[in-house]
């Protein structure tokens, strides 16, 4: 239930802090999680042929080991709320540097491939956890004025770990002489390029102990001076503090606790805009993005590329990547996100159609043809390129916006466990549909593209320049 009651007014939403550099310190070291978001997720593309003759095992086994870590995801995501609400946002956030630096070194060092699938777990549980935290940590710690541009800062970090991830291994390869199993400091190339991450978890874990905790945790547990000593840390020492933790602390009485029963309604068990959210989750997953991640390196290689430029290309991909974000955080306030979401869809559907034309051609001397390998190349950059700049971030710009008050966390938390278990299906189908017919995988990925075209004209509402109280 929504109180009527008027929040304190407090002059906060359009002051500046005298310390912004101290401010954005505080958002990058964060977004520390974001990077190691996106570097556990995209790392394991360096290690999936390796594993797969390391241990002997077939296409089947090869997704259980790569997509097992989307299990963790989930579970994490689903409980790192509740954990950062019982300790504090910080110490959730060394949780999670304390479980990639596990899963870091685990994963460099298994004796079999079950406990290399629990390390990829526990590494799946610390994303998962990482994915919660750090958004809203940002959003409790910035000062109002800059909330938006310092948000963005996860969604950044994801995309350069995801880059960052992928210049390692193709260092690391190089350096190992092309050969993903040749050998490094004593171990193989990629057991090297997976225990990597222990130093960005390690800096994560120290970086979480120089900054604040949230001043709304804070207010929560009756630690009102030192939520008052924070805010005058982080917001213009025009704003009255008094107001603001009276404002926090109005806020976090009048919000509405929302359950699972709330979303039922409606003849499908569901009412429809959660349908809606469940829809833009599942077509984000669907147009098969995470195989770009995952499994590229692995996917240029069956066609006949060289190893070493198949993780270069890996790279070049996650450029693109960022390239695309930068391009849909300038734009999503400016053309709208169902104008960039459509955009996006043609954009995809027109690189997956030309992948999989490229890819029904006969292998010459076990590599494409030269006209259809470049096609192919290009194509898959076009790809990322449309994706990065719609559905990347639109969907979860969206999926915060769009629910009714009353319904939104449980909403969202309904979209997002959608939007990993359809990430888990994709990640698992891959390589055995990939052995079955890889032109045909992709003429599935463009199919599900083009079909997310007709459901954004027909189901999914403009959310630009409404406010959060107006979504119905």
């Amino acid at each position: 239930m929504t109180s009527t009651a008027q929040a304190p007014q407090t002059g906060a939403r359009t002051a500046h802090p005298e310390h912004l550099g101290h401010v954005i310190f505080i958002a990058a070291a964060a977004a520390m999680g974001g990077f190691l978001f996106g570097y556990d997720s995209s790392v394991i593309n360096g290690a999936v042929e390796a594993i797969r003759g390391r241990y002997d095992i077939g296409s089947a086994a090869l997704a259980q080991v790569i997509a097992v870590a989307l299990i963790g995801c989930a579970i994490g995501a689903a409980t790192a709320g509740r954990i950062a609400d019982r300790i504090g946002r910080i110490r959730c956030m060394q949780i999670a540097a304390v479980l990639f630096t596990i899963s870091a070194v685990g994963s460099a060092l298994p004796f079999a491939l079950w406990d290399l699938a629990f390390w990829r777990i526990i590494g799946g549980f610390a994303i998962g956890m990482a994915s919660v935290i750090g958004p809203a940590y940002i959003a409790e710690v910035a000062p109002p004025a800059y909330r938006g541009r310092l948000g963005s800062f996860q969604q950044a970090a994801i995309v350069v770990g995801i880059a960052i991830s992928q210049l390692v291994n193709w260092g690391l390869l190089n350096a190992a002489g092309g050969d993903q199993r040749g050998r490094l400091m004593g171990l193989e190339a990629w057991q090297v390029m997976l225990g990597v991450m222990v130093i960005p978890a390690v800096l994560y874990g120290m970086l979480s102990f120089a900054i604040p905790e949230s001043p709304r945790f804070l207010l929560s547990v009756g630690k009102h001076e030192r939520a008052r000593e924070i805010l005058a840390e982080v917001e213009s020492k025009d704003a009255d503090l008094d107001a603001r933790v009276a404002e926090i602390e109005h806020a976090m009485k009048s919000e509405h606790k929302s359950t699972f029963k709330d979303l039922l309604g409606g003849g499908f068990f569901f009412k429809p805009i959660v349908w809606v959210g469940i829809g833009l989750s599942v077509f984000q997953q669907f147009v098969g993005i995470n195989v770009a991640f995952y499994y590229s390196s692995t996917l240029w290689q069956s066609v006949g590329v060289d190893p070493k430029d198949s993780f270069f290309y890996s790279f070049t991909t996650s450029i693109i990547n960022i390239v695309g974000t930068v391009i849909a955080m300038i734009f999503v306030d400016r053309i709208g996100r169902r104008p960039l979401a459509i955009i996006g869809s043609v954009g995809m559907v027109v690189g997956l159609a030309l992948e999989a034309w490229a890819f029904s051609h006969h292998l010459v001397d076990g590599k494409l043809p030269a006209t259809q390998g470049w096609v192919a190349l290009i194509a898959a950059h076009v790809f990322v390129l449309f994706f990065a700049l719609s559905w990347g971030v639109v969907v979860w710009v969206m999926l915060g916006e769009m629910f009714p008050n009353k319904i939104r966390a449980a909403a969202l938390g309904v979209a997002a466990a959608a939007q990993w278990i359809a990430n888990w299906a994709i990640t698992a189908s891959f390589p055995s549909l990939a052995d079955w017919n890889l032109s045909a995988t992709y003429v599935i990925y463009t199919v599900f593209a083009a079909l997310s075209i007709p459901f954004v004209l027909k189901f999914v509402k403009e959310t630009k320049g409404k406010a959060l109280e107006e979504m119905g």
